[in-house]
């Protein structure tokens, strides 16, 4: 009797603690969203200092909120258009930017937080899960009309490329612009593999300070660069798909296609309380 009571015991144990396994790999593979929780990652900040959030989206609900979000269109861009019914919520925690054919022309949504949310310095973090068909590419990325202006390198505005994957494999850029984009046009960039990327979900970031930025994929370090100065002035976020051959030839791609965004975070290095 004492030893199969024992041995209920045990296997009631075992049962438990499957369960409780089972709970902490699902929860290892899709975090419940909670916005008090700080990243997984974030770089230290400099001493004296603590990391506080001063802007953020989670894309609850059933609209993308236009006080934080211009949804871009309807204009050409590239090879296809940027339209607005492309670019929603989608009820569970995510922006989607589809990507499709209509008609004789193909389609694909974009957003940014221009004249909403414009900063400077910090460190800005997207979570997001990529679309897999070709011909078009999403993108995390920052701009300032200033990027057009010519003399002061990139102190006076340069286009920040935080990820764009305009390949189905695991590969990944990254890259400033400055000078504009005509004859002065100045460029510096990273292109490598990521394992894995192409698949799940994963983070881009960047910690921008005065005198260097930093890039990180899923909290790994990937490029770090003073190219152009730096820029000094705020930008804006943009979140996009575009088409074009960059991304190889839409016409193979079976659409619709999706780029999710789980959430969008910037942080400012704030003096200790």
């Amino acid at each position: 009797m004492r030893n199969r009571g024992s041995q209920v015991w045990q296997a009631g144990f075992l049962c438990v603690l499957a369960v409780i396994v089972g709970l902490v790999r699902a929860t290892d593979v899709e975090p419940a969203k909670d916005k008090s929780v700080r990243e997984r990652f974030m770089p230290a900040p400099v001493e004296g200092k603590v990391w506080k959030l001063v802007w953020a989206d989670e894309f609850e609900g059933q609209k993308i909120d236009q006080n934080k979000w211009e949804i871009m269109g309807d204009w050409k861009r590239r090879d296809g258009y940027w339209v607005k019914e492309d670019a929603y919520l989608d009820g569970q925690g995510h922006l989607v930017l589809r990507t499709k054919k209509n008609g004789d022309r193909y389609t694909c949504g974009a957003v940014r937080t221009k004249d909403k949310f414009e900063h400077k310095y910090g460190y800005w973090v997207c979570r997001c899960k990529f679309p897999t068909q070709e011909g078009h590419w999403p993108a995390f990325w920052m701009f300032t009309p200033g990027v057009g202006k010519v003399g002061d390198e990139g102190r006076d505005g340069t286009e920040i490329d935080v990820m764009e994957k305009p390949w189905r494999e695991d590969k990944i850029t990254q890259n400033l612009h400055w000078d504009g984009y005509g004859q002065a046009h100045k460029h510096a960039g990273k292109t490598f593999e990521f394992p894995g990327v192409s698949q799940g979900w994963h983070t881009f970031a960047l910690l921008w300070r005065p005198d260097e930025y930093v890039f990180y994929v899923d909290g790994k370090e990937t490029w770090r660069s003073s190219a152009g100065g730096v820029c000094q002035v705020p930008v804006y976020a943009k979140l996009t798909e575009e088409i074009g051959q960059w991304g190889g030839d839409i016409t193979k791609a079976d659409l619709p296609d999706y780029f999710l965004v789980d959430y969008v975070r910037v942080y400012d290095e704030a003096p200790q309380p």
